[in-house]
């Protein structure tokens, strides 16, 4: 199954969560959670919030790389590897 990697940057802490906006010139996608970065609990939040935004199952995203940091990347493994590119350009505004 073909892979997509999406950078994220994360704000965690926040007052409601919200999946969209770019950060910085590579162009992260944003990503606020209402949880705090304990015990990884932002970071599960971030999945969740990702995959209900491109539309597809939590299971299918995973980390790749920024366990403890804002920036991160995901991978979400799909079918329609070019809807969820499209979908994650207009989440990115």
């Amino acid at each position: 199954m073909p892979e997509v990697r999406i950078p994220v940057r994360v704000r965690p802490g926040a007052s409601r969560i919200a999946v969209g906006g770019a950060y910085g010139e590579d162009r992260h996608l944003v990503v606020a959670v209402t949880s705090h970065p304990v015990d990884g609990a932002a970071t599960e939040a971030v999945i969740t919030a990702v995959a209900a935004a491109l539309g597809v199952r939590p299971a299918r995203v995973r980390l790749v790389s920024g366990r403890t940091s804002r920036s991160k990347v995901l991978a979400v493994d799909t079918e329609d590897a070019d809807g969820l590119r499209e979908r994650f350009l207009a989440l990115l505004g």
